[in-house]
């Protein structure tokens, strides 16, 4: 059986893991051990009931014991980390086996899914990020260790640099640390020549979504907040499908 089909076999059991990150971890809840429960009666779920996509659709999004509507975010987010295999499948992955694509894309959909809605990325998946980027450079390529080593490491000061330079300017912090993290791991992953590529894509992008929210009529001012996550996960992700195939215009 082809291995992307594997992937998506798995990717809505996947999809659930992650729904409990995104919910949890913003709130300082336990993830691996506390009961999932009805949000509405809060009786502790059973089994029948945690079966990805399927449970949703046999009880047609209700829940069992009350009756109450399920949140439309669980059955979203088990079905679109099916798009990462698939995405990864398409493009290639750059010669990299596909699960290695499958763990970075479904980590950054949870890191940018939590930064969109709390404004915040974890130490406890943008660090084993990190690590996971270093570990998978040495399995593809040993010699090109150091490299992305070096780039983790300067994508982490030129971040911090940023956001030092930003506050000392405006008196009030622009980027968190969490954006350096995940820079740092962008560079694990991607290594020296891409890097700056991610800086570029991501502000492209980040300016694209504040347009877009400008455009529907969302008022944007100088203190307005704009997740920047989701800008980096993006451009980390379509760089590691495409950077080997795409020539950015860029100064570097």
């Amino acid at each position: 059986m082809p291995g992307w089909i594997i992937l998506l076999l798995i990717a809505p059991f996947v999809g659930s893991f992650l729904g409990v990150l995104i919910r949890r971890l913003p709130d300082g809840k336990p993830v691996a051990l506390a009961r999932s429960h009805c949000e509405s009666c809060n009786v502790v779920l059973a089994p029948r009931d945690l079966i990805p996509v399927l449970s949703f659709l046999m009880t047609r999004g209700k829940c069992r014991y009350c009756g109450a509507r399920i949140a439309s975010f669980h059955l979203a987010v088990e079905l679109i980390p099916a798009v990462v295999p698939l995405w990864a499948a398409e493009a290639g992955t750059r010669g990299a086996p596909l699960w290695f694509s499958a763990l970075l894309g479904w980590t950054l959909l949870a890191l940018a899914w939590i930064d969109w809605r709390d404004f915040w990325l974890p130490d406890v998946l943008t660090l084993p990020l990190l690590l996971a980027g270093l570990a998978a450079t040495w399995w593809l390529g040993p010699d090109d260790l150091a490299d992305h080593a070096a780039a983790a490491v300067l994508g982490y000061l030129a971040l911090q640099t940023i956001a030092a330079g930003y506050r000392w300017w405006r008196g009030r912090d622009g980027l968190g640390g969490g954006d350096a993290k995940l820079v740092a791991a962008a560079g694990a992953w991607l290594g020296l020549d891409l890097l700056p590529h991610v800086i570029l894509l991501a502000a492209l992008t980040g300016l694209g979504l504040a347009l877009a929210w400008r455009l529907a009529g969302r008022e944007i001012a100088r203190t307005t907040k704009l997740p920047f996550g989701p800008c980096l996960a993006l451009a980390i992700w379509v760089l590691w499908l495409y950077g080997d195939k795409i020539d950015l215009l860029s100064p570097w």
